[in-house]
């Protein structure tokens, strides 16, 4: 894949995105990576990419295809001016940031400007992140097809229209890794209850957690078909979903839990 790319921030996303990208055999050298963190341009010089401490440091005649800002997004207003004269010459602008809207970088950049907002989760950091995306008007096909190129290398992609459905997006798949971490620590609890060396249930729910996720994942059938075909009639699996599905505890309790998080995140931009 041939595209210049300025990355804005290497933390742990950053990072995670900077080696994907060199996994799916983007150049090093045509990536350049500013962070005012020295550990972090050290460890994006290892991996052969130009780093930076300040865009003010860059020669005049540099000009990136793409920029992606992975930065946090409380200081993402005090950040992006300095990257205007970029997008003026036709960059397309790519944001990570939770919450910070699409409004936000048009006031900066100019509502001609490509903008597309994408919504990453943790588990980019295996490559196997849930990165949901929203483009401006200004934003054409072919800067879909970048961006689905950049972030495929870190997880699997969508898109939606309206960026109001990213506050819900958020509250799923951005925060949805935590409700899971607490799943396997509440199963994990839960074997130890039964009698369980707590070094056991540990791993016996997290592997079961992971290979119960990759099975939906790569599986034909829905994921009430995968319930029904592990549930025998009157059987072990049978007595606990009796108690887990009781009244639709669980999908009530996710509910609230979603919502909750959404309205945060609504309160938040």
């Amino acid at each position: 894949m041939s595209m210049t790319i300025l990355l804005v921030g290497c933390g742990n996303m950053g990072r995670a995105m900077l080696d994907g990208w060199i996994e799916k055999n983007i150049k090093p050298n045509s990536i350049l990576v500013v962070d005012p963190s020295t550990s972090n341009l050290e460890l994006a010089s290892r991996s052969g990419c130009r780093i930076f401490t300040s865009p003010l440091l860059i020669e005049e005649d540099y000009q990136p295809d793409v920029i992606v800002l992975a930065v946090k997004p409380q200081v993402m207003t005090e950040v992006i001016p300095t990257y205007k004269k970029y997008a003026d010459k036709g960059a397309l602008i790519i944001s990570i940031a939770a919450g910070t809207r699409i409004d936000v970088f048009e006031n900066y950049f100019g509502k001609d400007t490509a903008i597309i907002r994408t919504m990453p989760n943790t588990p980019a950091a295996v490559r196997k992140g849930m990165l949901v995306s929203v483009p401006n008007p200004s934003v054409t096909q072919e800067h879909r097809r970048l961006c689905d190129s950049l972030m495929s290398a870190i997880g699997t992609t969508a898109w939606v229209d309206d960026e109001n459905m990213m506050d819900a997006v958020t509250g799923l798949s951005g925060s949805g890794p935590a409700y899971v971490f607490h799943m396997i620590e509440a199963m994990t609890k839960a074997g130890v209850a039964a009698g369980l060396p707590e070094d056991l249930a540990t791993t016996l729910a997290k592997v079961t957690v992971a290979g119960a996720g990759e099975l939906a994942q790569r599986s034909n059938l829905d994921v009430a078909q995968l319930r029904k075909n592990v549930t025998s009639p009157n059987g072990t699996t049978a007595a606990g979903l009796d108690v887990l599905m009781a009244n639709n505890s669980l999908i009530e309790l996710m509910t609230k839990t979603v919502e909750a998080a959404k309205k945060r995140s609504i309160e938040l931009s």
